[in-house]
C-alpha cells in the first residue's frame, strides 16, 4: 500500500500542476487580445486604433503583473504607460508599467499609495482613449482607498474582522465596496468617459464580475442595507470601527453616495471579460487524470462553506468510492473547486486548504489507497509560504508516531505547523494566477 500511495501522491501533484497551468494568465491574455493592422481585437469586439489617442494599462490583483506581460508586447508602441498594484513577491519585469507591491490579504500603506497613484493616473484618460484594467483575485486588498471619513486603519480593521468572522468572499466584498472610493464600479466612474476593457481572472464562486476584486469596473447590485445585514449576521456591530458603522448608517439614510448601479452612464464604454476561471482549471485537471488512467469526476467548482464541514463531505465521498464505486468507479479522481471559509477560533497559523487536508486526515486513516490534496491556485494559503497540503491514508498514523495530535492542531487552526512537522506541505511559490482553490481526491 505504501508504494501505491507514493505513486498516487505523484499523480495528484501532476494533476494539480496541470490545472494551474491551464489558467496561466499569459496564455489567457494572448488568446483574448490581438492587433491586426489598425484594428485591436478583444474577444468579439473591435477597436479602430486610428480613432484612439492613447492606450493605458492599470492592474490590481495577484496575477495582474503577469497579465501585463503579453499585453505590453501586443500593444507595443501604442501603449502609453500604466501602473499595477500586486502582492509582494508577485511583481513581473515590465518595460512601460510601474509595479507597486502591496499587502495582502490585509491592505497596507503601499496599497493605499498605489491606489491613489492609479486613480490620479487614469483621470488623464479622455473619450478617445482606452484603459485596460487587469483584474484578478486579491484585487480588493491590493486596491484600498477608503471612502471619505473612514481612515485607512479603520478599513484595515474592518477587513481583518470580516475575514476572521467566516464571512463568504461575496459578503466581505459587499462591505468593502461600500466603504471604498474605488470599488463597486467607482473606478469606472473615475476612468469615464474613456473606453474600458477589463480582463478578469475569476476567484469568485460563479464568476460574478460584480464581486471579483470587488467589481471595480462593474455595476454593483448590493446596497448599504446588505452591509448592515452582514454586520448583524456575524455579530460585528460592536467590534467594527465607529467610522465604518457611522458611514453605513449614513448610507442607509441616503446621506452617503451609493455604489453605481446597472444603467449608470459610467458603464456605457465598459467591456468586462472573464479570461480564466476555476472551472477551466478543474476541467484541465480532469483531462490529465483521465490520461493517467483515472475515472475523473468534477464534483463542483462552486463549493463554499465552513472548511471542516466541506472536508468531512469529501472524505465521506472518498470512502464511498472505496466501498461501492459510487459516484465514480475506481481508480477514481474526484475534483472540486471553489473557496471555503475558516472561522478562526485558535491562535495557530494556516489557511483553508491546509485546514481542509487536516480535517480529512482522521476520516481517511487506515483506508486503502486514498490521497487528498487541496491547493490555492495562486500558490498561497493564508499567511504562509505554502499553497496547501497533501495527505493520504497513512498520514494520520505517521503523525501519531511523531506524537502529533491532528485534532489538537485543528482546534488551534494550526494546520501549517502540523504539516511542517508531519510532512505534507504543498509548496509552489507564486504561480502568477489566481482562480480560487483546487481539490483532488484519488482513490484506488
Amino acid at each position: 500500500m505504501k508504494r501505491a500511495l507514493s505513486l498516487m501522491r505523484k499523480d495528484a501533484d501532476i494533476i494539480i500542476k496541470e490545472s494551474i497551468k491551464a489558467v496561466d494568465p499569459i496564455c489567457a491574455v494572448e488568446k483574448m487580445v490581438r492587433i491586426t493592422g489598425d484594428i485591436l481585437y478583444v474577444g468579439n469586439r473591435k477597436y479602430n486604433l486610428k480613432k484612439i489617442n492613447n492606450i493605458y494599462i492599470v492592474g490590481l490583483g495577484k496575477a495582474s503583473s503577469q497579465m501585463a506581460i503579453p499585453l505590453e508586447k501586443i500593444l507595443g508602441k501604442k501603449l502609453a504607460g500604466g501602473i499595477i498594484n500586486t502582492k509582494y513577491g508577485h511583481g513581473a519585469k515590465l518595460k512601460k508599467l510601474k509595479i507597486n507591491e502591496c499587502g495582502h490579504p490585509v491592505p497596507d500603506k503601499n496599497g493605499l499609495k498605489g491606489a491613489g497613484e492609479i486613480c490620479r493616473f487614469v483621470e488623464r484618460a479622455g473619450k478617445n482613449d482606452i484603459v485596460f484594467c487587469l483584474i484578478s483575485g486579491g484585487g480588493s486588498a491590493l486596491f484600498p482607498l477608503p471612502a471619505k471619513g473612514i481612515s485607512f486603519r479603520d478599513k484595515q480593521k474592518t477587513t481583518q474582522l470580516l475575514l476572521k468572522s467566516g464571512a463568504a468572499i461575496q459578503e466581505v466584498n459587499t462591505v468593502r465596496k461600500h466603504i471604498s472610493a474605488v470599488k463597486g464600479g467607482r473606478l469606472a466612474k473615475i476612468i469615464s468617459p474613456a473606453k474600458i476593457i477589463s480582463l478578469i481572472l475569476s476567484d469568485v464562486i460563479g464568476d460574478d464580475i460584480a464581486f471579483i476584486a470587488s467589481g471595480v469596473t462593474a455595476p454593483d447590485p448590493t446596497t448599504f442595507l446588505n452591509c448592515m445585514e452582514i454586520m448583524k449576521k456575524y455579530k460585528l456591530q460592536k467590534s467594527m470601527p465607529e467610522s465604518v458603522i457611522k458611514y453605513i448608517r449614513e448610507g442607509l439614510k441616503k446621506k452617503a453616495l451609493e455604489t453605481p448601479k446597472p444603467g449608470d452612464d459610467a458603464f456605457k464604454e465598459v467591456k468586462n471579460l472573464v479570461i480564466g476561471s476555476n472551472f477551466a482549471a478543474a476541467e484541465a485537471a480532469a483531462k490529465k487524470a483521465e490520461k493517467l488512467g483515472y475515472n475523473a469526476l468534477i464534483l463542483s467548482t462552486i463549493i463554499e462553506g465552513e472548511t471542516s464541514q466541506v472536508a468531512g463531505v469529501h472524505a465521506a465521498i472518498a470512502k464511498e468510492i472505496l466501498m461501492s464505486n459510487n459516484p465514480v468507479k475506481k481508480p477514481a479522481c474526484v475534483i472540486s473547486g471553489g473557496e471555503t471559509t475558516v472561522t478562526i477560533k485558535g491562535k495557530g497559523k494556516g489557511g483553508r486548504n491546509m485546514e481542509f487536508c487536516l480535517a480529512c486526515i482522521g476520516s481517511i486513516s487506515g483506508c486503502e489507497n486514498i490521497v487528498i490534496s487541496s491547493v490555492g491556485t495562486d500558490g498561497t494559503d493564508g499567511p504562509t509560504d505554502a499553497a496547501g497540503a497533501i495527505v493520504d491514508s497513512n498520514s494520520c498514523a505517521k503523525a501519531m508516531k511523531k506524537k502529533l495530535m491532528p485534532l489538537k492542531y485543528l482546534d488551534n487552526n494550526d494546520s501549517y505547523n502540523f504539516f511542517k512537522k508531519a510532512g505534507g506541505l504543498y509548496i509552489t511559490g507564486p504561480t502568477g494566477t489566481n482562480v480560487m482553490d483546487i481539490r483532488v481526491m484519488l482513490v484506488k
